[in-house]
């Protein structure tokens, strides 16, 4: 009887163990955990006055992957990257409240971090879809 329960159990642990069907699901798991992501070194920028009273300053902020993602259009009068910088895109789950929203920022390896608008300049791509 002791045996028969002993086969049963090891039998039970291989079958729990097996990856059938998991391998999948893991890489799509994996994706939505990706918060920080390379997206070329530090260029150059430029400044975008408010176009009326009450609307943000901008700068767009163009990488070594210029091609790939375009100049990103960040919040802010001044940058403070500095040529070479590796510059990489920040993904932030924010609840201010009851619901929360994702946040995307762009930061380079040191405390320096500007926070994204929605769309990129130039091909009108929305900073979500690159994750």
């Amino acid at each position: 009887m002791r045996k028969l329960i002993l086969v049963l159990f090891c039998i039970s642990a291989v079958i729990s163990c097996t990856t059938t069907g998991k391998s999948e699901t893991a890489i799509e798991e994996d994706r939505l955990y990706v918060t920080r992501k390379y997206i070329g070194d530090f260029e150059d920028f430029r400044h975008t006055a408010p176009a009326s009273f009450g609307d943000p300053h901008l700068i767009w902020i163009k990488t070594t992957q210029d091609s790939t993602f375009g100049k990103l259009s960040a919040y802010s009068k001044d940058c403070d990257f500095n040529a070479g910088d590796r510059l990489y895109l920040r993904r932030k789950y924010v609840t201010p409240g009851v619901f929360g929203y994702w946040m995307y920022q762009i930061e380079n390896d040191s405390s320096v971090f500007y926070r994204l608008s929605e769309f990129q300049n130039d091909k009108k791509v929305l900073v979500q879809s690159w994750y």
